[in-house]
């Protein structure tokens, strides 16, 4: 792949914002000022971490890694693992953990306050797509694995990440880029001071037509504009993003077809399938610095939509017309955060507490499931509106008993509501449900460069909406399925356990930093709604354990060796 890049641009760029020109430095008199470079590299994490996993990468790491899509930028975490299939539109699959994580299901992603992973989604429950991110302004990504985190709630089961965007960009930025197979990708970004605070924005084109013998025709659009704004103890920004994308997919393909000849091993069997997809965000967050803590707020409304169009089984239920089905879905979501955190003396010890606050409602009109061929619909299998609310309360309490030891001990408390209204009345209803978190860890530090921890903790994912109230077959009416099995509702907070044990140790070898971790994931057997049938199926308890080792190694300056295995 062939890259040009311009930064800043030449002549537009400095014409606009005349700050970029003049803050090369003092003009005029003899002062100079010697220059001093600051490497971003991964934060030290000993006597700030409660686990062996937990870690934060930053931009500059990102910058020296090469992705072919937006979402690898979460292969930075160790032992996660991203793929792609039919379509760069789609969200990716992930893995981690020994989960087939789907797209997202058990791995919570947010991005400055706002959630990724959307409930009794069109696709997919926890369906996590970040297509609307650009890599270049992303200053952070904060990662935890387990279940030991009170302040993460849904979907975080196996673990969870936080993007971060930069307030400002230390000079503007024009990108060009071509590869093969069609692909392209334009990208202008810069800051600039507006009174006490600075715009930032930034857009993004790209397409890409794929290897396929019938074109991708990838075509996403990105968009970014910020306010940021600092004064004293208060911290502001205020972001608008919007994304808008479209593809053809060639979905799976029977290996027997090729052999035969029938079709090449990059053709389709249904040259219709893709889909479009757009995403609409404005979010806030605050955070005012106090005597005894901090103060953090942040509040989103997000608006999307999606239109899904697959084709698993060819002509089999439908020799005439194709067996082509669209899952569809108009969202719209409004949540906010607040949590307040305080220093004081427990028993003596020097203790924090953090108390906090979450809340999220989606509106869903509609999500359905349409039989179709070549994009046009025949028929409806299931359409409803759906309205999901949620509520956490969530306590976590930090104590160091001494120099070398300190516990993390945490409570959260979830309540949703689930309301569905649904094009059968029989798969109409409403739902409630809550669920009680305990989590509990152990950090001791025997040196100030070796710590070891023990972590506790129960968790949960929510279930699609549309399973928990079901009582009928949506395909044909029945209260049984295709095999004669009873309809029964989906668990709606399935239940998880995970335990820990790790060690992370720094400066055995300069500039080496190494975390080790033990740890088991299990599971409660649940009944999980299928959004490719419209129906749910049953899924058995599960229990996984597993070994993580990363390594984070700077032998010189400007070099970074990243080694992890898991």
């Amino acid at each position: 792949m062939f890259t040009m890049r311009l930064k800043p641009l030449a002549v537009l760029l400095p014409l606009c914002f005349p700050s970029v020109v003049m803050a090369g430095g003092i003009q005029g008199g003899d002062a100079a000022l010697d220059t001093v470079v600051v490497e971003g590299n991964r934060a030290q994490q000993i006597g700030i971490a409660d686990s062996a996993n937990q870690g934060t990468v930053t931009g500059k790491q990102l910058e020296n890694r090469p992705s072919s899509r937006t979402a690898e930028m979460l292969e930075v975490v160790p032992g996660v693992i991203v793929t792609q299939h039919s379509g760069d539109g789609k969200a990716n699959q992930y893995f981690l953990r020994g989960f087939n994580l789907d797209h997202g299901t058990d791995f919570r992603t947010t991005v400055m306050g706002m959630p990724v992973n959307m409930p009794t989604h069109a696709h997919g429950q926890g369906y996590s797509d970040l297509n609307f991110l650009i890599p270049e302004l992303v200053r952070t990504i904060k990662y935890k694995k387990g279940t030991y985190y009170a302040d993460e709630g849904d979907f975080s089961a196996a673990g969870a990440a936080e993007f971060d965007y930069v307030r400002t960009l230390s000079k503007g930025i024009a990108s060009l880029e071509a590869g093969q197979n069609g692909y392209r990708r334009a990208l202008a970004a810069d800051s600039t001071a507006a009174g006490a605070g600075t715009w930032l924005y930034a857009l993004e084109a790209v397409r890409n037509d794929g290897p396929w013998n019938l074109a991708e025709n990838y075509r996403r659009y990105n968009g970014v504009l910020s306010y940021s704004w600092k004064d004293g103890a208060d911290d502001l920004r205020v972001t608008g993003m919007a994304m808008q994308s479209s593809w053809n997919a060639t979905d799976q393909i029977p290996q027997r077809a090729i052999i035969a000849g029938t079709i090449e091993r990059f053709g389709a069997v249904d040259p219709t399938d893709g889909g479009d997809t757009a995403r609409y965000s404005l979010s806030g967050d605050w955070t005012r610095r106090l005597d005894d803590g901090q103060l953090r707020a942040s509040a989103y409304l997000i608006r999307s939509r999606l239109e899904l169009f697959s084709n698993f089984t060819y002509f089999l239920n439908d020799p005439m017309n194709g067996d082509q089905f669209n899952q569809a879905e108009q969202r719209t979501v409004a949540g906010f955060n607040l949590d307040r955190s305080f220093v004081h003396r427990l028993a003596g010890r020097e203790s924090e507490t953090t108390v906090g606050v979450q809340v999220r409602h989606d509106r869903l009109d509609p999500v359905g499931l349409y039989l179709t061929t070549g994009r046009d619909r025949l028929a409806t299998t299931r359409e409803d509106r759906v309205r999901e609310t949620a509520v956490g309360l969530f306590a976590t309490n930090t104590t160091n008993w001494t120099e070398r030891f300190r516990t993390v001990a945490g409570l959260r408390a979830d309540r949703y509501r689930f309301d569905v209204g649904s094009s059968d009345p029989a798969n109409s209803g409403t739902a409630d449900a809550s669920n009680f978190s305990p989590k509990v860890s152990a950090i001791f530090a025997p040196t100030q460069h070796t710590e070891f921890y023990l972590n506790w903790g129960r968790g949960f994912h929510s279930n699609d909406a549309r399973g928990i109230v079901q009582t009928v077959d949506p395909a044909t009416g029945l209260a049984v399925d295709a095999d004669g099995n009873p309809v029964t509702r989906a668990t709606p907070l399935v239940k998880a356990i995970g335990r820990e044990a790790g060690v992370r140790l720094t400066g055995l070898v300069p500039g080496l930093q190494t975390s080790i971790s033990l740890w088991q994931l299990r599971l409660a057997s649940e009944l999980v709604f299928v959004g490719d049938a419209g129906t749910t199926e049953a899924s058995r308890p599960s229990r996984r354990t597993g070994v993580e080792i990363a390594n984070y190694y700077t032998p010189a300056p400007g070099w970074i060796v990243d080694a992890d295995l898991a």
